[in-house]
């Protein structure tokens, strides 16, 4: 176990899986490739690089296309609101936003309750784009060759592990919208 681990949990080297995510006894890391965050990692990176082509013929970046998804969901958010979604920082929403404002698809203006508040909403054009942006998650399933149910259940169980991962530190709440 690592001098630095807040857990004394091991993992019996029988347990199925355990090469993943056990190295509890050894002076190094795991083989990069036997790692779960890794395979996490790349998963979302080959998930990327099959969604570009159709986000590039939306002209948007996938930052961009997640922070569309939450307005798609309930538009006219908080900026802080929208951060929380995505558990991010809300300046590090800035610049999207404002790529999407000058693309003609958001508009940000003050909360007129709070004026320390900004309220990002779709703009009609923003809206339209919803039901051209359907093919892109189509495009996952195609290119998986994994049925749809399998997916479902794999979508599950990393959202399982991420919660429990952020109970763990204390961390992120999905879809707990927080007070910024």
């Amino acid at each position: 176990m690592c001098a630095w681990s807040t857990s004394s949990r091991a993992i019996p080297a029988s347990t199925p899986g355990s090469a993943i995510v056990s190295a509890t006894s050894a002076a190094a890391p795991l083989p990069l490739d036997d790692q779960l965050c890794y395979a996490i990692y790349s998963a979302g990176i080959a998930i990327q690089r099959v969604y570009k082509p159709l986000l590039d013929t939306l002209g948007l970046t996938y930052p961009q296309y997640l922070l569309l998804n939450v307005l798609w969901t309930t538009d006219a958010q908080t900026v802080g609101g929208i951060a929380d979604q995505l558990a991010l920082e809300s300046s590090t929403l800035t610049p999207l936003l404002k790529r999407l404002e000058s693309a003609g698809l958001v508009r940000r203006t003050r909360n007129p309750d709070n004026e320390r508040q900004v309220v990002v909403a779709l703009t009609p054009e923003g809206r339209a784009l919803k039901s051209k942006a359907g093919c892109v998650g189509q495009s996952l399933v195609d290119a998986s060759g994994q049925p749809i149910k399998d997916l479902g259940k794999l979508n599950r169980a990393v959202k399982d592990l991420r919660d429990a991962i952020y109970r763990h530190i204390g961390g992120w709440a999905p879809g707990q919208k927080q007070s910024r």
